[in-house]
Parts: structure tokens; C-alpha cells; sequence
């Protein structure tokens, strides 16, 4: 991985970038073509001699046809967070991949403290009594605090979150501000304070809540097991905001239904959308949502223009995240 890609100063308007028509806006910076494509359907042919790409939502197979077809594209500028996607899509040897990253932390970081206070005050409880025209007296008056049988405040909870990126970081600091704790969870640890996977039994043993801000590696795939599940206190709630193949579902249900954690609010799943016939569905402690936490990258625009400027420069881009082999 290289830390800045840059390749020289470039003639004006000798660049044609390729943009996703649905961003909102068109960038714009000297000495560059600007051509906005529909992301949602391979390529023209008369785009394929493109030098620049900006994806956003993009589903991979067509991912995979952009890498076929542009076969002079020499950068390709991700608005995702993660870049995994773009390094194995099979874009030529020397691609230079930047990633959107810092654009979604706002977002994510909002929409994981809205199910975590879902969570907390038991809102799905509260909503499916509302369908049924039930006042749910169990939710209301008096509540012990602590409450050691149930997660039910934020307030001087320990919340566990694994994938302590730039979105992990923000979080924390939402969270440091309502009044809990948090401990940060990558593979090695070490990095801003944060514990290896080594301590995961020690530090979920005492979380009220696990948030998943992991992204979808090969080997991130279902490691959040019936193993890990069973570290958890029986009140603690399992948060998915990053990716849902990092969850062993089945295992997750199974949990649920047998009482051995508190809930689960999940915003991504490992098929999207979740299958008609997932048992997930109708558990009464579980929190869906469609895979809206991100959907708004901020500042795209200035991210964009930058380093197409940076790019026509010859000058180091923001978020570089190397160069394809």
C-alpha cells in the first residue's frame, strides 16, 4: 500500500473522469473532462478510454465490467469507506485506489447511536405494543439504574466496537459524550487505544452493546460466531453498521431465541434484502434497518474536486489506499 500516488503534471484537459450521475452535483477542476455515467449499468463503449473513475454504490458485478472495459483507467477514486471492492473488482495492475473516507462518519456514527438508544429504551417493544393497541406498562415507571438484567441506558454503559476506523472513532466520541464507555476492537490493537481480538472475551464480558464496524474481508467473514455470541452478557445487544457478512446469522437467531443476549439491531445483512423467511424478522427483540446508516457521503464534492485537481497535477491525492497488482 502506498501512503500518496501521483504521476506527473498532465496537459490540460487531457483527463476524462468518469462520475456517477446520482451524486447530486458535477465537480468540476481544471484540466479535466467531467463526464457523468449512470452507475447502475455497464459502460458505453464510447466511455471506456476513460483515464478516471468515481464509484459510489455501484453493485459489484458491474464493478467488475467498468475493470474489464476501462482498460486506460489509471485512478479510481471510491466514495466508500471501505475499498476492498475495488482492488479485487480486477481493474490493470498500477490502478491507483483512493477511498471516501471521513465522509461517512457523521452518518454511520448518527444512525448506530439511533439503535443504540433504540436499544436502550426498548423502541421495537414499544412499537410492536403500540400495533397492537397495548399500553406496555412493563416499559414504563419506575427503572432500576444500574440495571445489571437489562441495557437500558446509555448512561455509564460499555459499549465494544470493532472496527476502530475514522467511523469507529467518531462514534466513540458520541458515545463519551451521553455518558458511556467505550473500548475500540481491531485485530492487533494498539492503534488510538484500542485492545486486539486476543481480549475479546474479557472485554465483551462486560459490554452492554457490540457495534460491527467491520469490513468484509475474507477473513472478517462470520466472525462474529456462536463462539464470540456466547461472550456476551445475556442483557448485551449486537449492533451491525459495517458490513453484514461479518455476522453469523443463523447463530445470532439462534441466540435470540434462546434468550442468551438482549437483541439485535442491524442495519446490514449478509443477503440484502433480508429473506422473506428469516426468522429475524419476527423476533421481538430485533431492530431492522434497510441499510441506511451511510447513503450520504459529506463533502464528496470537495473530496472529488481535489484530487481530480491533485490528479491533473501530478500531486499526492487525498485518502490514497495504494495501487492494484
Amino acid at each position: 500500500m502506498t501512503k500518496h500516488v501521483s504521476s506527473g503534471v498532465r496537459s490540460p484537459m487531457s483527463i476524462t473522469a468518469l462520475v456517477p450521475a446520482n451524486l447530486g452535483f458535477l465537480p468540476a477542476a481544471p484540466g479535466v473532462h467531467v463526464i457523468p455515467f449512470d452507475p447502475f449499468r455497464p459502460l458505453p463503449d464510447e466511455h471506456h478510454g476513460a483515464d478516471a473513475l468515481v464509484v459510489f454504490e455501484t453493485p459489484f458485478p458491474i464493478l467488475q465490467s467498468y475493470a474489464h472495459d476501462l482498460t486506460r483507467v489509471r485512478w479510481v477514486q471510491s466514495l466508500g469507506a471501505g475499498v476492498d471492492a475495488m482492488f479485487s473488482a480486477g481493474f490493470r495492475p498500477g490502478t491507483a485506489i483512493a477511498s471516501g473516507r471521513g465522509l461517512h462518519d457523521r452518518p454511520v456514527a448518527e444512525h448506530t447511536i439511533a439503535l443504540l438508544l433504540a436499544a436502550a429504551r426498548h423502541l421495537p417493544q414499544a412499537v410492536r405494543a403500540q400495533i397492537g393497541h397495548r399500553w406496555a406498562s412493563e416499559l414504563g415507571g419506575r427503572q432500576p439504574f444500574p440495571d445489571t438484567e437489562r441495557f437500558s441506558s446509555l448512561i455509564d454503559a460499555h459499549i465494544a466496537i470493532w472496527g476502530h476506523g475514522s467511523i469507529g472513532r467518531h462514534l466513540a466520541g458520541m458515545l463519551h459524550a451521553l455518558g458511556a464507555r467505550t473500548t475500540g476492537i481491531t485485530r492487533r490493537g494498539g492503534e488510538d487505544g484500542t485492545v486486539g481480538i486476543e481480549q475479546l472475551p474479557q472485554v465483551l464480558a462486560n459490554s452492554d452493546a457490540l457495534v460491527l464496524l467491520l469490513p468484509a474481508r475474507p477473513e472478517n467473514e462470520r466472525i462474529v460466531d456462536a463462539a464470540v455470541l456466547r461472550m456476551l452478557p445475556h442483557r448485551a445487544w449486537v449492533v451491525n453498521v459495517g458490513r453484514g457478512a461479518v455476522l453469523d446469522e443463523e447463530a445470532l437467531a439462534h441466540a435470540l431465541q434462546r434468550g442468551e443476549l438482549g437483541g439485535a439491531a442491524l442495519d446490514v445483512t449478509t443477503q440484502e434484502p433480508l429473506p422473506v423467511d428469516s426468522p429475524l424478522w419476527d423476533l421481538p427483540n430485533v431492530l431492522l434497518t434497510p441499510h441506511a446508516a451511510g447513503g450520504r457521503p459529506l463533502g464528496a464534492q470537495a473530496l472529488i474536486e481535489n484530487n481530480l485537481r491533485a490528479w491533473a497535477e501530478g500531486t499526492p491525492i487525498r485518502n490514497a489506499a495504494g495501487t492494484t497488482e
